[in-house]
Order: structure tokens, then C-alpha cells, then sequence
């Protein structure tokens, strides 16, 4: 995404892509439905809780991990295997990007920075920091070309300084894109697609669209599929009107299978089956 041009507010623009009014309109709509639904008036936090462990297994899927929901419910150890440490990652990345949300409008990098180290829980001096020249980076799913170390360095600044000034576009649409630059650029050594998704969701809960965080994306985003998230990414990577649209839709419809996740939920704990 280049940040140069004509219009001082890029991310509005990208609002009047073709589909992207009408994927940012039901959006909206549906979380509004399920904020009105009569279980969150007094069980909120019960569904704030589940959508973090559904977000955060959601998420673990998108990056190799792809455990039964009861399995990341049971489990207590993960540190065993691969799999079960990016489970681990996604799950601390759901408990910290609350307490997040406060500085994420004044310093995004501080944020995306302290994101890795979470997510990565490691003494490695290359975490916490955007890679360096020669640097490999560990994101096997993702075949994309790998921006240089200072390409990556010039577009996280650029990003950081439109969150910074604020924009006008719909939170859908700024949610999108900082997911899908950090996946473009993947510019930490390890994680990044756990990071890109936790900062979509500082995004969604920040902006007041989401304020209760009880749309989980990532089970959207899971229940899409991989070939179909990859896909939707080649077109924001492509920066055509056309691609960008495609990806915001597809973000669209990650947030509305969330919110069709948590309505399952309320319905379940007004059934008392939960």
C-alpha cells in the first residue's frame, strides 16, 4: 500500500471502492444485532471471553495450527511441539491486545513491536524489532515475495503516521489494511500473521465498532480457509481498486462469520446449554 498521493486521507478513499459501502454496512448491522442481543446485557463478559478463545484459535489455524476448539480449551502446556507454541502465541496475543488499545493511536510501532515479543516469548535480540537486512523470516504459509529489510522499514512508518494523524474510513476498512500491510511486509522474523490479525482486532475494538471484542475475525478468517485468505491477500498485495476491494470484502466477511460465532454463543448461554 503506498501512502503517497493525492488525497491526505488514503484509507477514506478506500472506502468508495466498489462493495466496500456495502461491506462496511453489513458489517455494521450485524454486530450491531448481536450487541442488542438480550444475553449482553448481563453475560458480556462470558462472550468477550469465548470470542478471544475462539479468536485466538481461529487465528492459530490461519498459522499451521489447526486445533479443536476443546483441545485449546483443555490444554495447558504450550510449549511441547511447533503447533502447540503458535497456539500459545495466539492466545497470549488474545489476552494482551486490551490492555494495548490506549497506546495504539499514539505509537503503532511500539505496539506491533510489543505484539512479537508476546508472541514470540523468546530471548532472540531480533525480537521485538522490524527485521534487518539478510535476515530470514519464518512464515511458511505466506509465498508472497519478501519486501527488503528497507522497504519494510519506510512502508511500517508510513502506515504508523496514517494511524497517527487519523482517518475518516469506515473502521472495516483501517482494520484491513494494517492487517493486510503487516502481512505483505511480514516485517518481524517470526509471527507475523498472529501479529497482522492481533492488530486488525486492536483495530476493530479501538475504533467503537467493536468495543466488547465479541466479533472474532479469525474464526472467520479459519472458517474461509487458507487457500481463500491467501488469495484475498494477492489482491491487496496487487494494490488494484479491484484487489484492494476483494480483500476489505473478505475481511468484511471474516468479522460477520465472528459475529455469527458469538450469536451462537449468546444463544446457547440463554438456552443454558453454555
Amino acid at each position: 500500500m503506498s501512502t503517497t498521493g493525492a488525497t491526505a486521507d488514503p484509507l477514506a478513499a478506500l472506502g468508495s471502492l466498489p462493495g466496500v459501502a456495502e461491506s462496511v454496512e453489513s458489517v455494521r448491522k450485524a454486530v450491531d444485532r448481536v450487541y442488542g442481543h438480550r444475553i449482553m446485557r448481563r453475560r458480556s463478559n462470558e462472550i468477550t471471553s469465548e470470542a478471544a478463545l475462539r479468536g485466538a484459535r481461529g487465528s492459530a489455524a490461519l498459522s499451521g495450527a489447526d486445533w479443536a476448539l476443546e483441545e485449546v480449551r483443555r490444554r495447558t502446556d504450550f510449549g511441547a511441539d511447533a503447533e502447540a507454541r503458535v497456539v500459545g502465541a495466539a492466545l497470549r496475543l488474545s489476552a494482551e491486545g486490551g490492555q494495548l488499545l490506549s497506546i495504539w493511536r499514539q505509537s503503532p510501532l511500539r505496539v506491533l513491536a510489543r505484539l512479537h515479543l508476546v508472541a514470540a516469548a523468546s530471548g532472540d535480540e531480533r525480537v521485538g524489532r522490524p527485521r534487518q537486512a539478510g535476515e530470514p523470516v519464518d512464515e511458511p504459509l505466506i509465498e508472497l515475495p519478501l519486501p527488503a529489510a528497507e522497504e519494510v522499514s519506510g512502508r511500517l512508518e508510513g502506515l504508523a503516521d496514517l494511524i497517527i494523524a487519523g482517518t475518516s474510513a469506515p473502521a472495516l476498512v483501517t482494520a484491513a489494511v494494517v492487517h493486510g500491510e503487516l502481512l505483505a511486509l511480514r516485517p518481524f522474523v517470526s509471527h507475523n500473521g498472529l501479529v497482522a490479525r492481533a492488530a486488525e482486532r486492536i483495530v476493530l475494538i479501538g475504533s467503537g465498532l467493536d468495543p466488547k471484542a465479541i466479533c472474532p475475525a479469525e474464526v472467520g478468517y479459519a472458517e474461509l480457509g487458507r487457500a481463500s485468505y491467501l488469495a484475498a491477500l494477492d489482491g491487496y498485495v496487487s494494490g488494484t481498486p479491484e484487489g484492494m476491494a476483494a480483500w476489505i470484502g473478505h475481511c468484511g466477511r471474516a468479522v460477520e462469520l465472528g459475529v455469527r460465532e458469538s450469536t451462537a454463543v449468546c444463544e446457547a448461554l440463554q438456552r443454558g446449554a453454555a
